[in-house]
């Protein structure tokens, strides 16, 4: 409340500056007559109304080109069907009103001006026979439109789509002056307090680099002294490296992936391999033995033919010596 008397005060100053009198005085008389200072939606229905019970086409247009521009156009694409309807909804109430009241004249000029509209929907195909058709209000195709139920239904459906559209709709602009004003102030502030926040760190660590050029250029000058003291004293003055100082390891990616099925497989092979080996020298062992030139009894039959060679050289030796 006290933000919107507090907006309704600027509004009149600027409207003195402007020099706006009129516009002024209709101000003062509306706050006068106002109850309270939110939006009642019987305020448009009732503009509504008197657009259509004084058969003011112009009037009526306005009124919802101005709420569709500022309102409905700011709604999801859901609610663009049911904008729609109620709109024809409306043009149907104000033909239906001025063919009560025996005004062909008005009749016949809203279908002149809204023709070339109306005509590319096919809602409005069988109304273009309504300033043709003699007691509409009995025609199966108009009847409804002549109900008084139907007509309270269509203000009270409009009466609550548009309370239900403004609350909520966000705060006009105007509205929320003010409150921008503020919070353009304080994001002000807090954008300079982080500059004067970073110009500390910069310097802090300007200060805290030169320091550590310091050191090393102090460990370096005593390197000379050799033992287990200069390795100390680089140990104690090594400066302290950060996680952005830390390089990572630049270590190659592995050719291809070896995955626990390729090693069963490569064990299956080798296994098989073996097994293959070993059924082979079997069977060549077994052919040996049948055939009877075993590799075993080849072996003992050389050493025994060797054994007796030495034996026989050995007596025709003996026999030699002996008889000489």
């Amino acid at each position: 409340m006290a933000q919107v008397a507090f907006l309704d005060n600027l509004l009149r100053e600027y409207l003195v500056f402007r020099g706006f009198s009129s516009t002024l005085k209709a101000l003062d008389l509306e706050q006068r007559t106002e109850k309270d200072q939110h939006f009642r939606a019987e305020r448009i229905l009732e503009q509504f109304n008197n657009a259509i019970q004084s058969y003011d086409l112009q009037a009526l247009r306005s009124l919802w080109l101005h709420l569709d521009n500022n309102l409905f156009s700011k709604l999801e694409h859901t609610y663009a069907v049911a904008v729609k309807k109620l709109e024809n909804s409306l043009l149907k109430y104000y033909l239906v009103t001025a063919y009560s009241n025996n005004r062909a004249d008005k009749v016949s000029e809203f279908f002149n001006k809204m023709a070339g509209e109306l005509q590319q929907q096919s809602e409005w195909k069988d109304w273009f026979y309504f300033p043709f058709c003699r007691n509409a209000e009995e025609s199966p195709t108009f009847a409804l439109f002549f109900t008084k139920q139907w007509q309270d239904t269509l203000l009270l459906s409009l009466r609550n789509f548009l309370t239900t559209v403004y609350q909520c709709l966000p705060q006009p602009t105007f509205v929320r002056a003010e409150q921008e004003a503020a919070l353009m102030q304080r994001l002000s502030d807090d954008n300079t307090g982080l500059r004067t926040r970073l110009l500390q760190m910069q310097q802090e660590l300007h200060q805290l680099t030169q320091q550590q050029q310091q050191v090393g250029t102090a460990a370096t000058g005593g390197g000379s002294l050799g033992g287990d003291g200069s390795s100390r004293r680089r140990s104690v003055y090594r400066p302290q490296q950060s996680l952005s100082d830390i390089l990572p390891f630049d270590i190659s990616p592995p050719g291809h992936i070896v995955d626990d099925f390729c090693i069963i497989a490569s064990e299956a092979n080798s296994v098989s391999q073996a097994s293959d080996a070993q059924a082979r020298g079997l069977k060549l062992l077994i052919r040996n033995i049948g055939s009877g030139s075993s590799p075993v009894l080849s072996r003992k039959d050389q050493a025994a033919s060797s054994l007796g060679d030495k034996s026989t050289k050995r007596r025709s030796g003996s026999v030699g010596r002996s008889w000489i």
